[in-house]
């Protein structure tokens, strides 16, 4: 009976993997046909060809692109990160009237949609001036995220208060307790919300379409869709080279995950035991 049960969720666990899989491997193939093989469904290319790959290059400012969506990435994950870690320690630390009620309205806002906020965001923006430029693709994070204020906070909660207290006896700050004990001991936690923050600048589409305007300040996505327009539906279907440009802006989010996967395995199983 147990070898029946170990054997059906090996089984369940196989084909949930080869779902998750199968789009990425036909898109790596489709990157290496020409056009008229791209969706004859394949998995191995029946006229193999490294054309595509050099024919990107040339079509698109790809590494621009790619540059542009670095700085803007790490910018935007290492900001809503500090950020966030900052005002979860607060929560999480301090004791205060009203702290419940002003972290209810914290998590409040994540009920709201992102359209509901879209216009105004945008007319303080063009207000600045900075429609046209990649500030307002990463500063918005320097005001924190609710779902990474929540996710830091819970582990904070689970740290024993004891090193706190004996850094305190030390005559450490509330800034260098921060900084030197509970940021170290929150490290899974902080890499997740690294690793979460990273992937969704990377992939964002909606913020790069609404204030980008010259193709020299496009992102990866905002990049992909103005191929898609050149190549796909009002060009000459040159799909080959939509697909083979978005393997190659997939592959640094699977290097990063590989790279991140122990801290971030660890760091959502400790962040979900905690109370």
């Amino acid at each position: 009976m147990r070898r029946a049960r170990l054997i059906l969720t090996w089984t369940a666990l196989s084909a949930f993997a080869i779902a998750f899989i199968y789009p990425f491997v036909w898109l790596l193939s489709a990157s290496f046909k020409p056009r008229s093989e791209v969706f004859d469904h394949r998995l191995i290319p029946e006229t193999f060809t490294f054309d595509n790959y050099i024919q990107v290059w040339q079509e698109a400012p790809l590494a621009l692109w790619m540059l542009n969506t670095l700085f803007v990435t790490v910018l935007a994950a290492v900001a809503v990160t500090i950020t966030s870690a900052m005002v979860a320690w607060g929560f999480a630390y301090f004791r205060f009237p009203g702290r419940g009620a002003l972290f209810g309205v914290v998590l409040g806002t994540m009920m709201l949609p992102g359209a509901v906020t879209m216009i105004p965001v945008f007319l303080i923006w063009n207000s600045l001036g900075m429609v046209g430029t990649l500030t307002p693709l990463w500063a918005q994070n320097l005001f924190g995220s609710a779902f990474y204020i929540f996710l830091l906070r819970q582990f904070f909660l689970g740290l024993p208060r004891e090193p706190f207290e004996a850094a305190k006896i030390d005559g450490a700050n509330n800034w260098q307790i921060f900084t030197r004990v509970a940021l170290p001991l929150c490290k899974p936690a902080v890499v997740v919300t690294l690793l979460f923050e990273f992937q969704a600048a990377w992939t964002d589409l909606m913020r790069p379409l609404i204030y980008l305007r010259d193709s020299s300040t496009f992102t990866v996505p905002r990049g992909l869709k103005a191929l898609l327009d050149q190549f796909g539906f009002g060009g000459e279907w040159h799909w080959e080279i939509v697909m083979t440009a978005s393997v190659i802006t997939t592959i640094p989010m699977i290097i990063l995950f590989f790279l991140g996967q122990k801290h971030f395995v660890k760091g959502i199983a400790t962040t979900g035991s905690k109370g």
